[in-house]
């Protein structure tokens, strides 16, 4: 990320906080952190780079002879023998035969045809269209993990936990995959989608008419000082551009005088894990460990380590999570858990705690492959066990809505003027306020602490 510069914004002599130039350029290969098999529907998957897979060179040759030996004779057989011969071309089974390879190691890896593969590459430059929705699949059920922040999804109303049941009145056939319900849910930019939903939380199915939109999310939403010197800063998702954005937020926020800081990671679906060490970063002495990954062997394991030069900022910290906060989110909290820097509060994360490469394959194909899990500093694996917080404060999914919407539209401050317009009266965000004591309670413990005594 770059430098925060001062001098163009009032002639501040330095920035508060100078940010190491974006280490993510320099790496051969980023790593994915996301939901499940997790794609937002409208900007899905989480930017990655990638890398050309080596012709399967790294197998034992003679284990691979024996076991391409007899995948061949396989393909053979069911090419001269089954009854529908263009169903049985070879170029056909083949493919099945990856999908089922990788596919049937863990939710997160997939084959990408040259189609998926070219979606892929367009969600790279942020220009496709969709409906603004996380989702994963959950026992052949399409589940809505978190609506994409300012997307059409969030602002009908759609909340975590929500299922797809249909599509322009097209029932989601059992046995469905992912790439054919992303398929119909996107479209050209100002095209409708009408979508079936049941939600399990009140037992009843309804149907939103949605308007595709390109969606080019920020990710720092809201960044705003709130009472008591305490700034708050949002965080959607992590991507190319979060720690800048994070890093020029904190600075904006320090200028205006803050001495505390809550860090609200709900909902936050993940994505690359670059960009949860940059967001971490700030508060780590140089060469301090944030997060590692370690893949199969002893040898695959990365630190990711705090590189900039500065002192690391020292001010109490709250990090607001909960079930809708996944990987790269859960890099950043475990990192700031583990080392006593924050006080975690809301309630469990999702614990996904894998990474997936991407590589590339010939014919325009590539592969989404788990090839490591991560850990944070104190050695701890969150995969399939998520974050517990420090002070719990469990939300329902309607409060979840409620508050992603005024969180939105906060430029709303008229309550009454929000029911007329919204439905409702806006709510108490009790997990913010939890957030807000915490902090207060830290500052007067801080206050009647010696001055000998520093943090």
């Amino acid at each position: 990320m770059n430098s925060v510069e001062g001098a163009e914004d009032g002639g501040i002599d330095e920035p508060i906080y100078k940010a190491k130039q974006m280490h993510t350029v320099t790496r051969m290969l980023k790593r994915i952190l996301t939901l499940a098999a997790g794609v937002a529907l409208g900007l899905g998957l989480s930017v990655a780079a990638v890398r050309v897979a080596m012709a399967w060179g790294f197998f034992p040759k003679p284990e691979l002879d024996r076991s391409t030996s007899y995948v061949r004779e396989v393909l053979q057989l069911v090419n001269e023998n089954y009854v529908d011969a263009k169903a049985a071309g070879y170029d056909k089974l083949a493919k099945s035969a990856i999908h089922g390879l990788v596919e049937s190691l863990d939710p997160h890896s997939e084959f990408l045809e040259s189609k998926d593969y070219s979606l892929l590459e367009e969600e790279l430059s942020g220009d496709f269209s969709g409906i603004g929705v996380q989702v994963e699949m959950r026992k052949g059920r399409v589940v809505v993990i978190a609506p994409i922040a300012g997307s059409p999804g969030e602002r009908a109303g759609i909340q975590r936990g929500d299922e797809i049941t249909k599509v322009d009145g097209r029932a989601l056939e059992k046995g469905l995959d992912m790439d054919a319900v992303i398929d119909r849910l996107r479209g050209k930019p100002r095209t409708e989608v009408a979508v079936g939903f049941y939600r399990p939380s009140t037992s009843k199915s309804f149907e939103l008419k949605l308007k595709r939109e390109v969606i080019k999310q920020q990710s720092v939403r809201l960044s705003r000082v709130l009472p008591a010197h305490t700034g708050y800063i949002q965080i959607t998702e992590f991507s190319d551009h979060t720690g800048e954005e994070f890093v020029n937020a904190l600075n904006g926020l320090l200028k205006e005088g803050i001495d505390s800081l809550i860090i609200d990671l709900r909902g936050n679906p993940g994505g690359l894990l670059d960009a949860a060490v940059e967001v971490a970063e700030p508060f780590f002495n140089k060469n301090e460990i944030i997060v590692y990954t370690q893949g199969r062997k002893p040898e695959d394991r990365e630190d990711y380590r705090a590189a900039a030069d500065d002192e690391p900022l020292k001010l109490p910290i709250v990090v607001l999570i909960n079930a809708g906060s996944a990987s790269a989110a859960e890099v950043v909290t475990g990192a700031l858990k583990d080392t006593g820097r924050a006080v975690i509060v809301g309630e469990r994360s999702f614990g996904k705690g894998s990474v997936q490469s991407i590589f590339k394959l010939k014919n325009g194909e590539g592969l989404r492959l788990t090839t490591a899990r991560y850990f944070t500093p104190g050695g701890v694996s969150i995969h399939e066990k998520g974050i517990a917080p420090q002070v719990e404060v469990v939300m329902t999914p309607d409060e979840d809505s409620k508050l992603r919407l005024q969180r939105l539209r906060a430029d709303v401050t008229d309550p009454a003027d929000f029911k007329e317009r919204f439905g409702f009266t806006p709510i108490e965000d009790r997990q913010l306020q939890v957030a807000i004591d915490v902090l207060k309670g830290i500052n007067l413990i801080d206050a009647g602490r010696p001055e000998s005594v520093t943090r």
